[in-house]
């Protein structure tokens, strides 16, 4: 098969499995509502209080990041239901290159998603603010608004990564959800310095105005990206070895 058949075969996988396509619309949407719910009942409250105003204005991509975890593990974990992968790889039996499509596909469609929803994000948010609001020429906005969809497009290849490895999404979003949610928080408290290089925590530095510690907005987002490609690079080695 072609590469641009592999590649068109996988998208039609993401959007005929109503798990990974409905983790992906969730992305959007969920983040989205959450922003309206916030903004409408306590934005000028929280907008008052003089805090970082961009990191502010993306409270809702911590739950954001969950929906796209979501996505990167149903997404691949189909493969493994009901012997799929056997029939992924009659049709293409160059492993690589059907790993590379399903990365590439899950990684544009993630990316595309998760721009779409920081910009709609900022936007809805700021609309409630009224004298507090800010626009894209804060110093700062801009560059959270495109860092946001990178971390989200990101958590989600992380995700889908770890569930070539352990090959379960119910097993991954038991790590990584509570990992992010509980963990994180529990060793930022005890080591902050390591804490720092953390998946999410250095991700996120690049939705501060002025990120505080030894990690700068885009070093963060690197960290972040190294972490999802040791996650990838894994995952591609335990589809070669393993049997289908």
């Amino acid at each position: 098969m072609s590469v641009t058949a592999v590649l068109h075969s996988e998208w039609i996988k993401i959007r005929s499995v109503r798990a990974s396509f409905g983790s992906l619309i969730a992305v959007f949407a969920a983040t989205l509502a959450i922003t309206l719910l916030v903004f409408g009942t306590v934005g000028r409250a929280e907008a008052d209080n003089g805090e970082d105003p961009v990191f502010g204005a993306f409270y809702a991509i911590n739950f954001a990041q969950i929906a796209a975890i979501a996505f990167g593990a149903t997404a691949v974990s189909s493969e493994y239901a009901n012997g799929a992968l056997r029939i992924s790889l009659s049709a293409v039996p160059h492993r690589s290159l059907l790993y590379a499509a399903k990365t590439a596909v899950l990684a544009t469609a993630s990316l595309a998603v998760g721009l779409a929803t920081a910009f709609a994000t900022f936007f809805a948010g700021q609309a409630f603010l009224g004298e507090y609001a800010i626009g894209l020429g804060e110093p700062g906005a801009l560059r959270a608004c495109a860092g946001a969809g990178t971390y989200l497009a990101l958590m989600a290849l992380f995700a889908a990564g770890l569930t070539f490895l352990l090959r379960s999404a119910v097993a991954v979003l038991s790590l990584l959800i509570p990992f992010i949610l509980i963990v994180s928080f529990v060793v930022g408290d005890i080591a902050e310095g390591a804490a720092a290089y953390l998946p999410d925590r250095a991700g996120q530095q690049v939705l501060h105005q002025h990120p505080t510690g030894d990690l700068g907005p885009w070093t963060g987002l690197a960290v972040t990206a190294l972490w999802a490609t040791a996650a990838l690079l894994a995952g591609w080695r335990a589809v070669h070895r393993r049997d289908a």
